[in-house]
């Protein structure tokens, strides 16, 4: 019965959420162009599908990876894991945490993987550019930018230093790279950025900032669990400019190669 309850709730909140949405699409189409919807069935079959799966999606993720992920947090950090022993030590040892950063990593990059906006604008980079940009390639290239920035973060943590450093140096390698990297990967780039803070990536990275912060020992939950978003909106664009840089290289050292082999060949 709770959750069926739970169920019923979020579907209702999803219904109030999506509201606006639906009137403004239908106030600028029957008000402002004055056309009538097309394949309005359609239209409203998949308003349905929103509203469901969006429900669904949210008492998943309230029972499943909320918990989950600070579960996870929790036992990555005992002491008796860590060091070995029940007590925790005086002063944190951020190198007995490995466990803590491949974990923070993995969970970086799986859930960039199946993010849902990731996707999409991945495969409309791949049909706007022809092909040119792929849409496989430039999710891994975003997943690792995550999995590396959440892994920071949970270094951040646990040393407890101060996040505007680490945003500092990062925002200065991006305004670096901009200057450098092929024009017409920058809006992806920073669009990267954004696309990567969304349904699947948050609750799990949040929930592992609040966990971590709640059991390393002087870590605030508020000071020090949230900052873990920021990070992971940063670094995909340095990966993805990045990525566009190495194959911009790969291609002119291959071109060279391949000219001069066609010289050899010629004196030859």
């Amino acid at each position: 019965m709770d959750l069926l309850f739970q169920l019923v709730q979020a579907f209702i909140g999803t219904l109030r959420d999506i509201a606006p949405i639906i009137i403004i699409l239908a106030f600028f189409q029957l008000g402002v162009l004055r056309k009538p919807i097309p394949q309005l069935k359609q239209v409203l079959i998949g308003f349905v599908y929103v509203i469901i799966g969006l429900a669904l999606f949210l008492v998943g993720l309230q029972e499943a990876l909320f918990p989950l992920g600070e579960t996870m947090a929790r036992q990555l950090t005992e002491a008796q894991f860590i060091y070995g022993t029940p007590e925790q030590p005086e002063t944190v040892d951020w190198t007995k945490y490995y466990w803590v950063y491949i974990f923070a990593a993995a969970i970086g990059f799986s859930t960039t993987i199946a993010e849902p906006s990731l996707i999409a604008v991945s495969l409309k980079a791949d049909e706007a550019s022809g092909g040119a940009i792929q849409s496989w390639p430039l999710r891994i290239a975003v997943a690792i930018g995550v999995a590396l920035s959440i892994a920071l973060g949970a270094f951040r943590i646990i040393t407890g230093t101060p996040l505007h450093i680490y945003m500092m140096v990062g925002y200065l390698i991006v305004v670096i790279q901009t200057f450098f990297a092929p024009k017409e990967i920058i809006p992806l780039a920073y669009d990267s950025g954004g696309v990567t803070t969304s349904t699947v990536t948050v609750p799990l990275v949040t929930a592992l900032g609040l966990g971590l912060a709640s059991t390393v020992p002087g870590r605030s939950p508020l000071l020090d669990g949230f900052g873990l978003i920021a990070l992971a909106s940063l670094f995909p664009m340095i990966t993805v400019m990045g990525y566009a840089q190495g194959s911009k290289l790969w291609a002119e050292w291959r071109s060279r190669r391949k000219t001069s082999n066609s010289s050899g060949d010629n004196r030859s």
